[in-house]
């Protein structure tokens, strides 16, 4: 993609109205637009970000076994009081309709809609055990939506259900998703950041999980044994002073944010809805089931938190925009376009994502632009460059390039 020919453009100052670091370096980046508190628009650059994560996510839900479908945002006013959240869900979109006069939920979340859902296709043990996944649009009536990308208003969340005969069967893919998780993270490069934190699991199960991030841009305050890798959410440290796995009492405290999560719903929604089977001896029983959460906004939010510098951002590999960041240095016109054009070329024949900096601004201005957009590769085309037969590479990730050879080149960055 040519950047002279980008929708978007870069802003030198800080939007006032900001306050996240996140939120910051996006906007100025040309990734995001603020449409109003905790709701964004995504812009090119910015969706082909999502994108990346958008397939991390399928790959590995795939690898579940799940199968995608795509639920309903508007949700009937019914199912939520038949679970009894209509009044206790603080953060409920509620709306009444001027024809109808129905009242309807933008949806925050898809229990109400999945159980009836499945009940309608589970019905003997034979349809059990079932996975379903969906990467669809939530709303969410937040308090306080002053975080950029990390607490939305509208965001995108991938939510798995899965349907089990019994417990099990319920734990041990409960613990497949859970190893999931983990390889999510890490492709997205936060892995190392990222924690495994006991929460309180409510009514049907002694825990929930949660991924807990460290950054100081978190709201959650989380206690981290050093031993196991694992932590424990401050609201259960109180009657969990230590480690639930090997009993370590000394914690780390730390800020992160919840970056995922993963639940034992069993029959919690199951038993509202009637959803039951009928197991080998014709007896029938309530479905068990588990729901797994990644919010994709938040996801993105955080990986800027964690890396970033004072230029800008610097996105892994994994989730950048583009591979590489094509720079051209001198005018417009002359032999040094026509190099920098013909390698532009045969990056793109070579199945290398890059984005070519071909308009007539100064050094500065492009390399300033590059380090805030953040793509893990810069190369750059100059009269020294072409002197040389060569280009000049520097990582996002360091001070200074290096000459090297095309050839060389594409098999560094590949």
């Amino acid at each position: 993609m040519k950047q002279s020919q980008i929708f978007s453009k870069t802003i030198r100052d800080n939007p006032k109205d900001e306050e996240s670091v996140n939120a910051k370096l996006l906007v100025r980046a040309g990734y995001v637009e603020k449409v109003m508190a905790g709701v964004y628009n995504f812009l090119p650059l910015g969706l082909r970000v999502f994108k990346k994560i958008e397939n991390i996510l399928r790959k590995e839900m795939n690898l579940l076994e799940g199968e995608e479908i795509l639920l309903s945002a508007l949700q009937p006013k019914e199912n939520w009081l038949a679970t009894g959240r209509w009044e206790s869900y603080d953060t409920l979109f509620k709306f009444l309709s001027h024809y109808s006069k129905t009242e309807y939920v933008l949806g925050p979340t898809h229990e109400e809609i999945i159980s009836p859902l499945a009940k309608k296709n589970i019905v003997s043990y034979r349809d059990l055990p079932r996975y379903l996944f969906q990467i669809q649009t939530k709303f969410r009536d937040e308090k306080r939506a002053k975080a950029g990308l990390l607490r939305g208003r509208e965001f995108t969340m991938k939510d798995l259900y899965s349907f089990h005969s019994d417990e099990a069967d319920l734990d041990e893919y409960y613990e497949k998703v859970q190893k999931a998780y983990e390889h999510i993270f890490e492709k997205a490069g936060i892995g190392d950041l990222t924690y495994l934190t006991f929460a309180f699991g409510g009514s049907f199960s002694k825990y929930s999980h949660e991924f807990q991030t460290l950054t100081p841009a978190g709201e959650d305050t989380i206690y981290i044994c050093d031993t196991c890798k694992i932590a424990v959410n401050h609201e259960i440290i109180g009657e969990q002073d230590s480690c639930p796995k090997c009993g370590n009492k000394k914690l780390r405290k730390e800020t992160a944010v919840e970056v995922g999560n993963i639940f034992k719903l069993k029959t919690k929604f199951s038993e509202p809805f009637g959803l039951k089977f009928k197991d080998e001896n014709d007896q029938e029983r309530n479905v068990l089931m588990g729901c797994y959460g990644i919010g994709l906004n938040r996801l993105m939010g955080t990986i800027v938190e964690i890396h970033h510098d004072e230029n800008g951002i610097i996105w892994p590999e994994s989730v950048a925009p583009f591979k590489a960041h094509l720079i051209l240095i001198e005018n417009s016109e002359g032999e040094i376009k026509k190099s920098a054009d013909e390698i532009y070329n045969n990056l793109l024949a070579d199945n290398i994502e890059v984005l070519y900096d071909d308009r007539d601004l100064s050094a500065g201005e492009k390399f300033a632009d590059a380090d805030l957009i953040g793509i893990p590769w810069r190369v750059v085309v100059s009269e020294k460059t072409l002197r040389e037969g060569k280009l000049e590479l520097k990582s996002r990730k360091k001070e200074t390039g290096e000459l090297i050879s095309y050839d060389n080149f594409a098999k560094a960055i590949n």
